[in-house]
């Protein structure tokens, strides 16, 4: 199994990185918690990896920290938690965000993250709580950079906010709100999220 990777980024694009290692590239799905610690294309990178070995497919998940891979492998044992669905959630929280609002049952703020409902909400805290101290927060997302997707920061952001589970006008009315000129779509993403999960 494949735990970390080390190599140097080729290219980033939300929601998929792209990481050449010794010549290899390896494509990886992360969430933007991690984008925001990556630097520009060039620049080595040093990453923990979730791996996923289906009949269909081999899928690797990466992380800046450990501590957001290990709260994302918490949350894919929850019951109704896919890897697409803990994207989103770790996501939009810090681990220590994450951490208060399972802590303080804050159910009404789990259920703003898309693809989560009332129900996946209360699991979440009653499966997760006593696990606060050594939880960690990771996201996965299975998608594959494709060539043709736009390069405007800001609808690199809305492709990137639909992959998370936005509908499309949801996710350019995010945009619309957050985006100020001269920002990068990691940026955009960033305020866009935080103004959603804020309600």
């Amino acid at each position: 199994m494949i735990g970390r990777i080390r190599g140097t980024l080729a290219s980033k694009q939300p929601p998929s990185l792209l990481v050449d290692v010794g010549g290899v590239g390896y494509e990886l799905a992360a969430p933007m918690s991690t984008f925001y610690e990556l630097g520009a294309a060039g620049t080595e990178v040093s990453l923990h990896i979730h791996m996923v070995v289906r009949e269909d497919a081999m899928l690797l998940y990466a992380f800046f920290r450990e501590s957001e891979r290990a709260l994302f492998r918490d949350l894919i044992k929850v019951s109704g938690i896919g890897a697409k669905t803990a994207l989103s959630v770790l996501s939009g929280i810090s681990v220590d965000d994450f951490r208060r609002t399972v802590a303080t049952a804050d159910v009404a703020s789990l259920t703003r993250v898309p693809g989560i409902g009332k129900k996946t909400a209360e699991r979440i805290v009653v499966e997760l709580k006593d696990k606060l101290d050594v939880s960690a927060i990771g996201i996965t997302l299975s998608a594959a950079s494709a060539p043709d997707q736009p390069r405007d920061p800001s609808s690199e952001a809305i492709v990137a906010l639909q992959s998370l589970g936005y509908k499309p006008a949801e996710a350019a009315k995010l945009v619309a709100n957050a985006a100020e000129p001269g920002d990068r779509a990691e940026e955009i993403i960033r305020k866009a999220l935080k103004r959603a999960l804020r309600g």
